[in-house]
């Protein structure tokens, strides 16, 4: 009974779990999971729980910072293996972790210099093959982290731009890898993104309610849910944080993948002309602004260094107890970026190696605000790129395009129940 109540809650909502798609969606996930964040975890767990769902061609470690690597995939692979039995029984066309090992690949394990690539990786190398596969589907990228792979591959080979769907949980993951980002919307604006800051923060549990849907989830419905079960409590207490499980929901979804201003199961996105920047060419006070999850870039003059190599770090950004990279670009100019998704007035030192190179100490103050004129040092993006709207009623929390998420979110996860009781059974 319990179970026929779920499917019907997961009715409710006229967007749902897409079983009868014709065709399969292409889909390849860069992830960083094992480094700094676990939810990747979470977010793994769901993926190998509705793999028939998608015709999956690559698992790409991309880390940039932490310690994720492969073993991690692998670990959850044998995770799954050890509950495949049951789910097999409710349902039998789940992917054989033999087929999954064999997606595997380890991508680049830093985050990229100021140009924005580096060498290429078996990922990077790997997104290139499936990508240039005589296939008339698109292949999906979707990245749990930073995007230094898929700039790699659209640097080593640009002719593949037009057959990807990159749909990123930027964010925070943005000021882990911005240069890698800074690249793709130079090189390829016309690139087909949904670049998800904040629409994704309407699926993460809410700490302050205690229902079947958020903290009271785990409890009630993946506690005694076999394997993947108890390993899932060591994330979060349990509680089901699983930001970069959006990218799956939008093509779990009846709706078109190729329309993110559609509603789906990831919420509903808008189209923008361009991505936000402030570029400052020395010391700020707290009366200059930058928008949250927007580029802060510093252009600054010092000494001339013949025998420095351009795009070598020398600069140290120290901004809310946290170091960040900048770097040398030759005739004496240096470069720093960041991204932030804190709001509010930041104090920061720049310092750096180089001898001769002053100290800097200023203030920025981060805003979030969607009715300010845009800058002329924004980044012009082309057609095909979408974000989280600003919209009043799709704000959540003063997180853009939240709402659109949360809204769906009870069907996602009554859905999703009727998954873990059949381990729990």
């Amino acid at each position: 009974m319990k179970k026929i109540l779920l499917i019907a809650l997961a009715a409710l909502v006229f967007v749902g779990c897409n079983t009868t798609q014709a065709e399969k969606p292409r889909v390849l996930i860069s992830t960083d999971i094992g480094g700094t964040d676990p939810d990747d975890n979470q977010s793994m767990a769901h993926l190998l729980m509705y793999s028939e769902l998608f015709d999956l061609e690559g698992l790409v470690s991309t880390p940039s910072f932490g310690d994720g690597n492969t073993a991690e995939i692998f670990r959850m692979i044998d995770i799954y293996e050890e509950d495949l039995p049951k789910l097999r029984a409710a349902y039998p066309d789940l992917m054989s972790p033999e087929a999954l090992r064999a997606l595997v690949k380890a991508g680049r394990q830093s985050e990229s210099p100021a140009c924005g690539w580096g060498e290429p990786t078996e990922g990077s190398n790997w997104i290139i093959e499936c990508a240039r596969k005589e296939d008339k589907r698109p292949l999906h990228v979707l990245v749990w982290g930073c995007l230094e792979d898929v700039a790699q591959a659209l640097h080593d080979a640009p002719e593949i731009a037009p057959k990807l769907r990159v749909h990123w949980i930027g964010g925070p993951n943005k000021k882990w890898g911005v240069n890698a980002y800074m690249y793709i919307v130079e090189h390829f604006p016309d690139l087909w993104m949904i670049e998800n800051n904040t629409t994704y923060r309407g699926y993460i549990y809410d700490s302050k309610n205690d229902d079947e849907w958020n903290t009271g989830y785990f409890e009630k419905y993946i506690k005694d849910a076999g394997n993947l079960g108890r390993d899932f409590a060591a994330y979060y207490k349990g509680n089901p944080k699983m930001g970069d499980t959006p990218t799956l929901l939008y093509l779990m979804s009846d709706n078109d993948p190729e329309q993110p201003e559609q509603l789906s199961w990831a919420g509903r996105f808008v189209k923008t002309q361009s991505t936000p920047r402030r570029v400052f060419y020395g010391p700020t006070s707290a009366a200059d602004t930058a928008q949250v999850c927007g580029i802060i870039e510093w252009r600054l003059k010092g000494p001339v260094c013949e025998d420095l190599a351009i795009d070598t770090p020398c600069l140290t950004l120290d901004i809310r107890n946290q170091q960040w990279k900048g770097y040398y670009k030759g005739d004496g100019n240096y470069v720093l970026r960041h991204s932030t998704y804190y709001t509010g007035t930041l104090s920061y030192t720049i310092t750096s190696t180089v001898e001769g190179f002053e100290p800097i100490a200023g203030e920025i103050t981060v805003v979030n605000t969607w009715d300010v004129a845009p800058s002329e040092d924004d980044l012009k993006v082309g057609s095909q790129w979408w974000t989280d709207s600003y919209a009043p009623a799709d704000m959540w929390r003063n997180y853009a395009g939240a709402n659109t998420q949360l809204e769906v979110r009870p069907a996602i996860m009554a859905d999703w129940a009727a998954r873990w009781q059949v381990l729990a059974e």
